[in-house]
């Protein structure tokens, strides 16, 4: 299973971003999707995730800005970012629960990330 994610770039204080993370392999079932984010000598840190019945999270920074959604017959997830900080500046990194068809099993999977620059 790989995961890629696309959207990212350079953003004036207050724009908009949407980051976008596409599955693709052998895949059953995906059970969670996540946004994570690691700044410059931070720790990495969850930004939002969605279950597969729609249940969404978000890290109290990010409420009321950010919106996470999942596309499940795409094995897709989407962020869209709102009104962005320069705080929010990081190297954003898709995350999935996915069932694989020669187990049945549950594996984490991770993204190689995508850079969200804001500039003040």
């Amino acid at each position: 299973v790989t995961l890629a994610e696309s959207g990212g770039g350079l953003v004036q204080n207050g724009g908009s971003l949407r980051l976008s993370c596409s599955a693709s392999g052998s895949i059953v079932g995906i059970k969670y999707w996540g946004w994570y984010r690691q700044a410059p000598g931070e720790q990495r840190e969850l930004v939002a995730g969605v279950t597969r019945d729609g249940t969404t999270t978000y890290a109290d920074s990010v409420k009321g800005r950010f919106t996470i959604s999942r596309d499940n017959t795409e094995h897709a997830m989407y962020l869209q970012m709102n009104n962005l900080k320069p705080g929010d500046t990081a190297v954003y990194v898709c995350n999935a629960e996915v069932m694989s068809p020669m187990t049945f099993q549950y594996s984490d999977f991770w993204g190689q990330g995508t850079q969200v620059t804001v500039s003040s």
